[in-house]
Formats: structure tokens, sequence, C-alpha cells
């Protein structure tokens, strides 16, 4: 009989990987490492960009929070825009996509900064302001990933006509 093996619950993180082999262990520690740190780095440029802009636009408490609605639906096209370039245009690196995508427009978009704003609305007597500003993010939020993609592939194919 061989070694038994631990189960887990969930299965495994990577099917293809078995973390009881030293070399595919080594391999995946470090494979994750520069991911890891594209992630970390791009995600520090995207927060301090949305950090900015809170200075720049103050949020008074009770009123709608424009800054933080408007980062959010920018970060969205954004990433519309990126996502159809790196998929149907451009064979990016690796690590772009991880530094970029998940990194800078992961900081620099808010959500659990939405969700307070929410909860604060909601707790000082603005609950139909919270309730606007939930709605609308999440249209501001989807319209803008769904129009900038729509247009970006348009575009693509226009420039591919000419």
């Amino acid at each position: 009989m061989g070694e038994a093996r631990p189960r887990t619950v969930n299965g495994p993180t990577d099917p293809d990987v078995d973390l009881h082999i030293p070399a595919q262990r080594r391999e995946l520690r470090h494979g994750q490492v520069p991911v890891i740190a594209a992630v970390a780095l791009g995600g520090a440029v995207g927060a301090c960009a949305r950090y900015g802009a809170s200075l720049q636009w103050p949020t008074t408490p009770g009123t709608f929070p424009w800054a933080t609605l408007i980062v959010n639906a920018i970060g969205c096209a954004v990433i519309g825009v990126f996502m159809v370039v790196i998929t149907d245009v451009w064979a990016a690196h690796r690590l772009v996509r991880p530094f970029f995508g998940t990194g800078v427009l992961g900081g620099f978009t808010t959500f659990s900064t939405y969700a307070v704003d929410i909860q604060k609305l909601v707790n000082s007597g603005h609950a139909r302001t919270g309730l606007a500003y939930l709605a609308g993010t999440m249209l501001a939020a989807l319209a803008a990933v769904w129009i900038a993609a729509t247009l970006t592939r348009r575009v693509i194919r226009w420039r591919a006509q000419r």
C-alpha cells in the first residue's frame, strides 16, 4: 500500500499540480511570485490614483458620492477596453493582465468604499440616496464595461477594414 494523501474538501487549487512532488511545488511557488508582485505593485498604483481622486473631489457626509461612482465607472470602462485589446489584438506579456487588470484597475475601482458609502448614507437617514447610489453604481459599472468593450471592438473592426 502506498502513502495516504490528505484529502482536500474543495478539491485541489490546480489539478495539474501535485504538491506532493517537490519539483511541482517549487514551480508553483516560483511561478506565482512574479504574478503576486505584479498584482501588489499595480494595486498600489491604482489605490494611489483612487485616493488622489477622493482628495480632489471629496464627498460631503449625507450627499451622493459622485467621485466614487465616477471612479468605478471609469475603471470598469477601462477594463472593458483593456480586456478586448489583450484578448483580440495584442498578445500581452503574462504579467500585463495581473499588473494592470487585477492590480491597477482592481486598486483603482473601489467597491468596498461603495459598500461603506451606502451604509453611511443609510445610517445617517439618507436611505433614498443610498438606494439610488446602490443601483446607480451597478448600472453605471455594467454599462461602462459593456459600452467600452463594444466600442473598442467596433473601432478594431473599422481599423481592420481601412
